[in-house]
């Protein structure tokens, strides 16, 4: 029924009554559909109700109740709506359709009404007409949108991106394939967050990364096929630039700057040849310019043009080049590498040439700046070969090996681009090597006795890396790797790190610092050419994948390079609504699908992880185990949900190892003590793996249903959903006895549990349905804070530093939260420093962060949070004036060195919490 609502205003001070008594005749019973009411303004009065298979409106003529009502031409569950004027609505429904709903008027009374599809958006929570025809879409299921109504369409204006809900997360981190050390607490600097967001037609793998940001100064051209950038000087009279040569497949084009930030393309400059490609040109010696061409080297002074130009004998192409601006290596048609000694008297010298018939074909060539203690040698020449998969290091005078790494015995391990430079203070070089699969790798450079150690490798996508030097002022530079990821690697606090930047397409890059752009880059792509700045620090980049589907749990294996995702896509067919499930095997880089396997009907994924299980001959191998369940409408007496096993072959496509049918719903799995662990809908059950089928060997009964588990060792966390976590202990069976599974340790309170993981020994993070994160040493509560939000968890490896990372949490909100443990010199520290920041600075309405963050629930509410530090407030600390700092620091005790603390520590300290993230 529809009542309506009679307010009574009150007099001399009283208030007002309301009462829902009255109803409103609609003649007969409301669709059960019904879900919104919109009024309707004069002329014509009245309300339009929206239901799933019709829209009535409800109005009176002449003090008669009219009612009209008109059957949908297809049904559907309409979500918000936003008035045009008194005749028009916008409507959108629960499948991300836009309607345009429009009264048909004679008079002063409603004939009908029509409805117009105009397009589809991502499914909307609310909708606001702005006017002029623009829409906004705010969608928390989806990306927000602003659109623009056209005669039969709309346009996508603006898209706001939105990684809400957060269904479930993983991390990849690519920099740890080679099991090298971590170049920070928690990250190899290559790691990413993968999200399984939104929902149905919004479903996406978004891609979360913290990385440095490129602001664009301008286009210079729209052209493809650019090779290679170089930065000229016109004169020696600056030190700064003023002319770009862009070299193409077939030629090089010259572009000079004016210091007004004009540019101009030069149809000849400075005797550089144009009419082919360029492999290297540089300012050098004595007010020369050099260009390498693929059958010449080119000597051109700047003030007269005067060339002295070099050829190979042998008319044998250059394929590769470098310079230190004094010599000049080159590689000849990949077999011979000769040096060039460039002259102060502006001569071409041949100083040494060479082969290597042991080691192979010659893939990449290195001259670099750096140059090692005089004793040793008076420069050096780093190649790379092609058969060997080597990297020597040369004497540049002879040419001889002085020495010698192998980078890997797979001969798609080529070294393709070299690149010698110092980035951290203080430290030796390093020497940076791109591998032909997409591999960095790095060595610390000795200029001692030209020894190479410390070896470490990252992975930045599936092909080589091209390295570029950055000039970062006194001597340092950061290093722009330009791949399907691309990197800018700088030094920070004697650590090399790894950052994404936004720029994804680029092709090649070179430093600009001209006078128009000080301090610029160049950064060509596929389709243009641009000028832009780096910025100073690193911010959040989110990447979408749109798939169309809810990606409702994800897993990444690292053998396969590929995650598993576990779909659920949503349809409307004749009026009823589909629902099938997918597992999706899905490329780590280009996220190209690349096998699907498709679930029972009226079946949906419920977990998915990644497993090591022995095969039949008792090798260890990797597999997708998938737990599902039915619907509860479509479920028979025998299967209420599945455990299936995937192998993935060779060619990358999904194979069914086994299946098991169970009498539950299975809620979640994990792998201990290499059986698997499944959470069903009243019991937790161990199931091993024999021959091609699951057999069951031990199980437990909680107190209500398992939501989540957590394995650490032999140990399973179980948050259930009313009682809280308790911690089951596997035990596998001797002398024939059969395995167990016993309650070691539980927490008696009631706690509606969504998610729980392992944090360090004996202790446990939890999540709760009332937006409350708790932190337990066992069945001890140690600490409670509210955050907000339910939480999916994941917990890499860290170490120890002010603060220890131990999991990053997502919720349905959309934020992501990385968890961490306080070192112990530093807990009463930022306790304290916490507190009197609390007291100084305003929150957002003035609420007190005491009161924002205590933890309550419905049995109790406590008036502050117990043991938390909230990061978000203590880094306001570096906004605030250094007065205001220095009040904040009093009463702060000791520091970790046992010391008073001052300003400045508590600044580095605050400094460094902000770089974790």
């Amino acid at each position: 029924m529809i009542r309506a609502l009679e307010y009574t205003p009150g007099g001399h001070g009283d208030s007002g009554s309301a009462d829902l008594e009255h109803e409103v005749e609609t003649h007969e019973d409301l669709e059960v559909g019904a879900s919104h009411l919109i009024p309707v303004a004069a002329p014509t009065y009245g309300l339009l109700v929206l239901a799933e298979t019709s829209i009535t409106y409800y109005g009176t003529n002449r003090k008669q109740d009219v009612v009209h009502s008109e059957p949908l031409e297809e049904a559907s569950i309409f979500v918000a709506w936003a008035e045009i004027d008194a005749q028009r609505w916008i409507l959108a429904d629960d499948y991300g359709k836009l309607y345009l709903l429009t009264l048909t008027v004679s008079g002063q009374n409603v004939a009908g009404w029509q409805l117009d599809t105009i397009g589809q958006t991502s499914r909307a929570s609310c909708l606001v007409y702005l006017g002029s025809g623009l829409v906004y879409v705010g969608s928390h299921q989806g990306d927000s949108q602003v659109v623009k109504m056209q005669e039969d369409s709309i346009d996508i204006v603006q898209t706001f991106p939105n990684i809400a809900p957060i269904l479930d997360f993983t991390i990849m981190d690519m920099g740890n394939r080679a099991g090298e050390a971590q170049t920070n607490d928690y990250s190899s600097g290559q790691a990413r967050i993968v999200t399984g967001s939104g929902a149905f037609q919004d479903g996406s793998l978004r891609s979360v990364r913290s990385g440095v940001g490129m602001e664009e100064q301008g286009q210079l051209l729209q052209a493809d096929h650019i090779t290679e950038m170089f930065a000229l000087r016109s004169s020696n009279a600056s030190s700064l630039v003023d002319l770009l040569l862009v070299s193409f497949v077939d030629e090089s084009r010259v572009f000079k700057f004016q210091a007004d930030g004009v540019v101009e393309e030069q149809a000849e400059c400075k005797g550089l040849s144009l009419s082919q490609s360029t492999l290297l040109s540089e300012n050098v010696i004595n007010q020369h310019l050099l260009q390498v061409t693929l059958d010449s080297v080119r000597l051109i002074d700047i003030e007269d043009e005067m060339v002295e130009e070099w050829s190979p004998s042998s008319n044998q192409p250059i394929t590769a080049a470098s310079s230190n601006g004094q010599r000049l290596g080159l590689s000849i048609a990949g077999v011979e590498a000769v040096v060039l000694d460039l002259s102060a008297d502006a001569k071409i010298s041949v100083l040494m040439r060479r082969t290597f018939p042991d080691e192979g074909q010659i893939a990449c060539i290195h001259v670099p700046n750096i140059s090692p203690e005089k004793s040793v040698s008076s420069g050096i020449c780093i190649v790379g070969f092609w058969q060997s998969t080597a990297v020597a290091i040369l004497n540049i005078e002879t040419l001889e090996i002085v020495q010698k790494v192998i980078i890997s015995d797979d001969a798609v391990s080529v070294p393709r681009s070299i690149l010698l430079t110092q980035l951290l203070p203080s430290e030796p070089p390093t020497l940076f090597v791109a591998v032909a699969n997409g591999e960095v790798v790095t060595f610390s450079f000795n200029k001692t006795d030209l020894s190479l150690s410390s070896r470490k490798a990252i992975v930045l996508g599936t092909q080589q890396a091209n390295f570029k030097a950055l000039p970062a002022g006194d001597g340092i530079f950061n290093v722009f790797a330009t791949c399907e990821h691309p990197s800018l690697i700088y030094g920070s606090e004697g650590s090399i790190v790894y950052s994404a930047v936004t720029a994804e397409k680029a092709t090649c890059v070179c430093p600009f610092d001209c006078e128009a752009y000080p301090e610029a880059i160049a950064i060509a792509t596929p389709e243009d050419l641009k000028i832009a700045l780096v910025d100073t620090e690193r911010t959040t980049h989110v990447n979408t994948l749109p798939v169309g589907e809810s990606v409702r749990r994800i897993a990444y294996s690292t053998k396969v390079k590929a995650f598993g995702i576990g779909t659920v896509r949503r349809t409307l067919q004749d009026g009823f609504e589909i629902v099938k499930s997918h597992f999706k095997l899905v490329d780590e880089v280009v996220f190209k699908g690349l096998d699907t396997f498709d679930l029972n009907e009226n079946e949906l994924v419920e977990s998915v992880i990644r497993a090591d299980l022995r095969n039949d001959s008792g090798e260890v191998v990797e597999r997708f185990v998938i737990g599902t369940s039915f619907l509860e409408d479509q479920v028979s007496d025998t299967a209420r949900g599945r455990i299936l096993v995937l192998a993935v072959t060779q060619d990358r496509m999904l194979q069914l190892v086994t299946e098991l049918s169970l009498k539950n719903a299975c809620r979640a799995l994990g792998i201990v003590d290499g059986n698997i662990v499944a959470a069903l809908v009243k019991t937790v059950v161990i199931y091993t793996l024999e021959g091609s089928s699951l057999h069951k060997v031990a199980s437990y009964r909680t107190s209500t249903a398992p939501i989540d588990i957590a394995i650490k060792g032999n140990q399973i966390a179980v948050a259930d959903l009313m009682k809280s976590v308790s911690v089951i202990e596997y035990t596998r069976g001797k002398d024939g006895l059969d395995d167990k599974l016993e309650e070691t340790s539980r927490h008696f309170a009631t706690v509606w549990s969504t998610a729980v993981a392992h944090v360090a020994e004996n202790t446990i993070l939890e999540s709760d349905a009332e937006e409350t994160s708790w932190s337990y040493i066992r069945t001890q509560a140690a600490s409670r804070q509210t955050i907000g939000g339910d939480w999916n968890f994941e917990v890499p490896a860290s170490k120890n530093a002010t603060v220890i990372p131990r999991a990053f949490l997502g919720t349905v909100d959309g934020s992501i939260y990385l968890f961490a443990l306080i070192a112990p010199p530093y807990r009463d520290l930022l306790m304290r420093l916490q507190a009197n920041i609390a007291e100084m600075v305003r929150s957002l309405g003035n609420v007190p962060f005491n009161s924002y963050r205590a933890y309550k629930n419905t049995v109790r509410e406590a008036e502050e949070p117990y043991r938390f530090v909230d990061g978000e407030l203590v880094e306001r600390f570096l906004d605030c004036s250094e007065s205001m700092q220095e009040e904040m620091c009093k009463g702060l005790g000791k520091g970790a060195a046992g010391e008073d603390v001052d300003l400045e520590e508590v600044r580095g300290i605050v400094e460094g919490l902000r770089r974790l993230h």
